[in-house]
């Protein structure tokens, strides 16, 4: 009988829709739940092994006590094999690593980890390449490789994995220096691989760097000023992360947050780097759209570094006010779109065609699957 390790980080991606861009360290942790933050990674992983369940006589699951994996795996309904210790509401990174190290130890087959990139990298710190890892991903920094595109795919690919016997590759390992992000930078880089299953359908990718390009800038002003000349007096506009959508405040004599939410109202940067619940109090009474750009190579416009635009907001503001803007060549990298916002229900309501603003009165349909 295969095995099937399962780590699940319990902070991962609680800094999301607070807007503090990740947990990394004790204090900031302390933060976000000061905010209000919610757990997000338990949710993830019960939707995932909910999936597996029909098929939990077939394989043994091996997992971490409490909120590492145990909790999840028996509300999934499985019985897992339990070992090692931690300390219940206090678990680290160190904890992480010796869970994934235990795990190699009890020979598993495949190991599933539920969180972000931190996450990857303590899994990476602790086994390199000895024992393929598949993402979940929970976190709010998803840049790594290893990720599925959401949980219900992650248990499609175990299962490929366990019985059709998908090939491997090395997948890259980003480091995102968690600091600089939350100032608005974007500091990137590889910091190593993983073993994972391939199956191109089902896994995200690495997110690929952003085009700095002359052509580049001059498409993202087009297509600012194509935005900007339909805005409409009175409507909140709830303006996503990324280099286009900051071309699109730049246009409007503003500077945007660049890895963060803002708001604008008749033209007007009227709230930057804000909370899911500051867009709820600003949106409330006022008609609203939103402007996202997909990430590059991954093609997410929901649920990647946006999680501040959660399924309320979404479902306040309604399918039809979202509105995606990217220069032809991110399009290029990026064939069709992708949401996770954690809610399988409205993923569903958002699939189909959706216009992409391409540049001034240029748009093109592109598939949201």
């Amino acid at each position: 009988m295969k095995k099937l390790g399962l780590i699940v980080n319990p902070v991962a991606g609680m800094g999301g829709k607070v807007g503090l861009k990740g947990t990394d360290g004790r204090e900031i942790l302390q933060k976000a739940i000061s905010l209000g933050a919610k757990h997000v990674s338990p949710g993830r992983a019960v939707q995932m092994l909910r999936k597996l369940a029909p098929l939990k006589g077939n394989f043994q699951l091996i997992t971490y006590p409490r909120e590492m994996g145990e909790d999840e795996a028996k509300e999934a309904g499985f019985s897992p094999n339990v070992i090692g210790k931690i300390e219940p509401g206090k678990t680290m990174s160190s904890d992480t690593k010796k869970a994934a190290h235990d795990l190699v130890g009890e020979g598993v087959d495949l190991m599933v980890i539920v969180g972000g990139d931190g996450t990857v990298r303590d899994v990476h710190d602790a086994i390199g390449t000895e024992v393929p890892v598949l993402g979940v991903p929970a976190g709010v920094k998803l840049h790594s490789a290893v990720f599925s595109t959401n949980p219900e795919t992650a248990a499609d690919t175990v299962m490929k994995f366990m019985w059709d016997e998908l090939p491997l590759k090395e997948a890259e390992v980003m480091d995102v220096d968690e600091d600089a992000y939350r100032k608005g930078r974007l500091s990137s880089k590889l910091y190593g691989y993983l073993t994972a299953p391939y199956e191109p359908t089902l896994m995200q990718g690495s997110k690929l760097a952003s085009i700095e390009a002359e052509s580049e800038a001059a498409q993202q002003e087009d297509i600012a000023k194509h935005v900007v000349e339909n805005m409409i007096a009175g409507t909140v506009y709830i303006l996503g992360p990324g280099t286009t959508t900051r071309a699109v405040a730049s246009a409007l004599g503003g500077q945007k947050t660049l890895l963060g939410v803002d708001l604008i109202k008749d033209r007007k940067i009227i709230a930057r780097d804000v909370s899911e619940k500051q867009i709820l109090d600003n949106i409330s009474l006022a008609n609203c759209k939103v402007i996202v750009s997909p990430i590059g190579g991954q093609g997410f416009i929901f649920g990647r570094g946006n999680q501040q635009i959660s399924p309320t907001v979404l479902r306040k503001v309604g399918r039809e006010n979202v509105l995606v803007i990217a220069t032809p060549q991110k399009l290029s990298q990026t064939k069709v779109l992708r949401v996770d916002t954690g809610d399988s229900q409205l993923d569903g309501q958002m699939k189909g065609h959706v216009k992409v603003v391409v540049g001034y009165r240029t748009i093109r349909m592109v598939a949201v699957v």
